[in-house]
This record gives structure tokens, sequence and C-alpha cells, in this order.
């Protein structure tokens, strides 16, 4: 029985797939090769970067013009800087690599020879030499995980790689291609001296750098559909619109959505039953929850420090005056994990990780914030929000100064508390989703809230948007431009219950001068705004 992939490459007879080979331009690839081209491919993790290089090496060996091998390189991060330790890794990983996949002996034989003889500094280089040489095709490389490699080895191995560049493709291959979640222009490379070197200063001969991108719409369904072939199971109008939006075709998270709806929750597991919207939107839900190994791995990144800038500049949704912009190539890192994208403009990568960040962010604060649903829950089940902000404004003037400073994101810190207390409410049963970005100047919050405890999300639902903004004007000119975006937060999302909250982080204006709580109406809507 196949089924949705979230671990290691694609298995054709195991797991619904995107054939790997659709997913970048084989023209290209060929012409490369054909060019005795050297180049980069990179993407974040668990994007499909191993199946496609996989998919890649069984192509080009059954066109039989090329030898092409696929050799990781992980296995060798634990040597870190000792080149010896790490080069025999490689050199054996290319030996044993090329006898599994292409039933040839001869580099396991030359191993140790090849280490006396060149040493950690030349053994790669003379072990592909010597295999060039006997080989009756020319040789097509492909290095994964290069970027787990650490310092001097990772040093060695490009500069070896380089040094023989001129040697292709008679006495060294034709083809060498590098893959990691990085591009090799962002490697940064400690050598024994402390001085930096550059992965473009030490692999210049780099001629192409691609990047495997997300699933695109036809993608998502084309895998989806696979699910309804071999089960019957359909997925009913809009949900494949749903997974696309969520994800933003970020292949494991499709493959997760997919795996977590069909197979690991009960009401999906009924192939009689169509995977509906809220079936859907539950998985969702538990993927953030639980924080799978791919998100908790995002998650760690934010404590990179050239990450923390670019990150904490959209959950504020302004640029700090004063502060030079991030640099070019913080951002492209940043974009390389996967955690943003850039076009149309510069925002978190995808609604699940604009999701996921800010909890992960709060979790600890979440815990220990003393605040129970049921004192804001009414008679008819609604969410009093006007009793909660009052609560939130009340505990923002007792505790923000001590909260905000244990946050890593200091920048953002009001609307990082706002959303850890309200997130402290609905955690029992509603959820929380979030827009924001660079230059909007706010946060835009929907909160849901299921008003039949029985039914759920299945039944009817109240929604209120909470907008919350810095003040960055006088008062009256924020809480204007305020109104105006809350009403149209209101209007796209279609409810008609809103609030504006307005943070005052103007030093030694004294409490009194930024408390406020009253109403307004703007054009059809009766908007709450309160002041902190």
């Amino acid at each position: 029985m196949k089924t949705f992939n979230t671990a290691g490459p694609t298995r054709p007879d195991e797991h619904y797939r995107v054939p790997p080979l659709s997913r970048w331009d084989m023209d290209e690839i060929r012409r490369l090769i054909r060019e005795k081209r050297y180049f980069v491919l990179h993407a974040p993790r668990q994007t499909g970067k191993t199946s496609c290089l996989l998919a890649l090496m069984a192509q080009l060996n059954a066109e039989e013009d090329y030898r092409a091998l696929y050799v990781n390189l992980e296995p060798a991060q634990a040597a870190r800087g000792d080149v010896a330790a790490g080069m025999r890794t490689i050199v054996s990983s290319v030996a044993e690599d090329a006898r599994r996949y292409l039933g040839d002996q001869r580099p396991r034989a030359w191993v140790d020879e090849t280490l006396h003889e060149f040493g950690p500094y030349g053994a790669l280089r003379g072990l592909l030499s010597r295999w060039s040489e006997e080989n009756d095709r020319p040789i097509v490389l492909l290095l994964d995980e290069v970027d787990s490699l650490v310092g001097d080895t990772l040093i060695s191995l490009l500069r070896q790689i380089r040094a023989s560049y001129p040697d292709r493709p008679q006495a060294f291959p034709q083809t060498v291609l590098l893959c990691g979640v990085r591009d090799v222009r962002d490697y940064r490379i400690h050598d024994g001296d402390h001085q930096i070197i550059t992965g473009g200063s030490a692999f210049n001969i780099k001629s192409k750098s691609l990047r495997l991108g997300n699933f695109s719409h036809e993608d998502v369904a084309t895998l989806y559909i696979q699910h309804t072939e071999a089960t019957g199971q359909r997925f009913e109008a809009g949900v494949i619109d749903y997974v696309f939006e969520q994800t933003g075709g970020q292949p494991w998270l499709v493959n997760a959505m997919g795996y977590e709806a069909c197979f690991e929750m009960k009401a999906g597991r009924d192939r009689t039953q169509p995977i509906s919207l809220t079936i859907m939107a539950d998985a969702r839900e538990k993927l953030i929850e639980r924080r799978d190994t791919h998100l908790d791995q995002l998650v760690d990144k934010l404590r990179e420090p050239r990450v923390h800038r670019i990150i904490s500049e959209l959950l504020s949704g302004a640029i700090e005056p004063g502060l030079a912009p991030p640099s070019e190539d913080d951002q492209l890192y940043v974009q390389d994990l996967g955690l943003i994208r850039t076009r149309p403009q510069v925002e978190i990568a995808n609604p699940i990780y604009r999701e996921i960040i800010p909890r992960a962010l709060t979790w600890i604060t979440q815990t220990r914030i003393p605040q129970e649903t049921a004192w804001y829950v009414g008679q008819d089940g609604r969410l009093d929000f006007p009793k909660l902000l009052d609560g939130f404004q009340h505990f923002f003037r007792e505790n923000s100064e001590i909260w905000i400073e244990r946050f890593d994101y200091k920048e953002a810190g009001p609307q990082l508390l706002m959303q850890s207390f309200l997130q402290r409410i609905v955690n029992s049963g509603g959820r929380i989703d979030r827009e924001y970005g660079l230059g909007r100047r706010r946060t835009d919050l929907l909160v849901q809230w299921p008003l039949d405890e029985a039914q759920g999300f299945h039944g009817p639902v109240q929604r209120a948007v909470i907008e919350l903004k810095i003040l960055h004007k006088s008062l009256e000119a924020t809480i204007k431009e305020g109104l105006a975006q809350t009403a149209d937060y209101m209007d796209r999302v279609g409810t008609d219950e809103g609030y504006l909250i307005v943070f005052d982080r103007t030093p030694k204006v004294p409490w009194e001068e930024k408390v406020l709580v009253r109403q307004e109406q703007y054009e059809k809507y009766r908007i709450g705004i309160w002041g902190m």
C-alpha cells in the first residue's frame, strides 16, 4: 500500500509522488552536463533534492552516455575540521556507492592506496582521477549534503575538485553537481587561521546555481489524486486549493498534511468518506501542535543572528529607525532555509510557518500566563472579546516590561505577548490565523471559536478580527489608519466583529497617557479600540 512520504527519498513502490525529474528543467541539466559544467543544486530541507538526484542518476545510467554516481557526504560531517578523518570517510563513500549503484568494485580496492599516496588533501582528487581514466564513459558525480561538511574538510573537498577541473573529462568527472540547503556562495568556512573563506572563493568554477522549487498547484493535485486512484477516497472541492494555500507548495508540508488527514486521523481513515476541508484544517492544526522534525529544525534556525534580523522585522511589521537593512547575503540565506519568500514581497514563506513561528517563540510564555479560558466565555458559548482585551490591557500594564525582556525577539515584543495571551485562551478549542509582513506596520489576527463543543468547527463558529498596531504617528492618525485596516480585514474574512489594539512604545510616556478604551464607527462596522 502506498502512502504520503514524510521522511527520506521517495520510493516509487511505496509512496505517492510527483515525478522527480519533472520538477526541474531536464533540457538545462543535459546542456550543463554536455558542456562539462560544474554546478549547484540547492533547496530547503525535505524539498525533494535527494529524490531528484537519485532519479537523475538512474536516468543518465539508463541512457548509457555517462556513468553517473550519487554520493551522500553527510557521514563526513562528524569529522568537522579533521581533514584526515573527513577525507577517509568521503573517499570510502565514493567507493562504496560506486559498488552499490554501479556494481563497480575497483574504487574500493583503491581507497587505502590513494590515501597513502596522496594524503588527505589529495585523496579524493587521486581517486576520481584514476576512476575517470579507467572508465569508458565520462563520469557525472552528484554530491549530496555538501554544506553539512565543516571547516577544513569542506575547504579541502572544494579545492580538490577545483584543482582537477581542467582535467575533465579524461582524468576527472565531466560534471560535478554540489547539492545542499545553501548555495555554495553562502558557505562561510573558518580555516585554521580563523579566517573566513567563502564557498564562492573556494569553488569559483561553478557555472550555475539551480534552486529546486516548491510544488505547483498542479503538482499537489497530481500527488493527491494518486491517493484517490489507489483507495477510492476522494477530496472534497476546495481541499487541494486549501492545502496549496496553507503550505505554499512546500513538499514536506503537502505530504505531511495528506498523511495526517488520510492515515493518522480516525475521521480520514474511512475510505468511504471524502476528506473534507474540516478534516484537512484539523490535520494542519495537529502538525503545528506536534511540531514534527521538519518544523522543529526550522524553529531552531530562529536562534541564529542572521535569521533573527530578518524574521524580527517581519514579525514587527516595521523597519527599526536608524538601523541599516539586512545584508543581501543574510536575506538570501534565510530564503535558502525556506523560511521566507521574496516575491512578490518579503514575507514568511507560507501560512503554516506564519503560525508556528510566533507559537514557538512564545511557548514558554504561554504556559506561564495565569489566564483561564472559562473567564472569558459567556453563557452563550461566545468569547467575550471586550472582557478579554480588558484583561490583557491590565496584564500588559503590570507585566509587559518583564515578559517582553524575556523574548529573544524583543522588537516584536508587544505583538508576541498579545499572541501569547490570546493563544493561552483559545488553546482549548479555537484557532488563530495570522498575517504580518515587512512594511505592513500591523499584525492581523483572525480568531475562530466554535460555539458548539460537540460539533466543533463543523458547527457555528464565532469569527473576530484583532488588529495590532505600534504607534508610529500621532495617536489619532494611527487609529484612523488602523480602523481602515481593521475594516478591510473584516471584509476579507467575512466577519462583523473587530478590534484594534494600539501599542505606544514611546519611552517615558506615563501609562495613564497610553491607556484607552473606546468604540468607533467606521463605515458599516463598530470597532472597539484599546490603547496601551
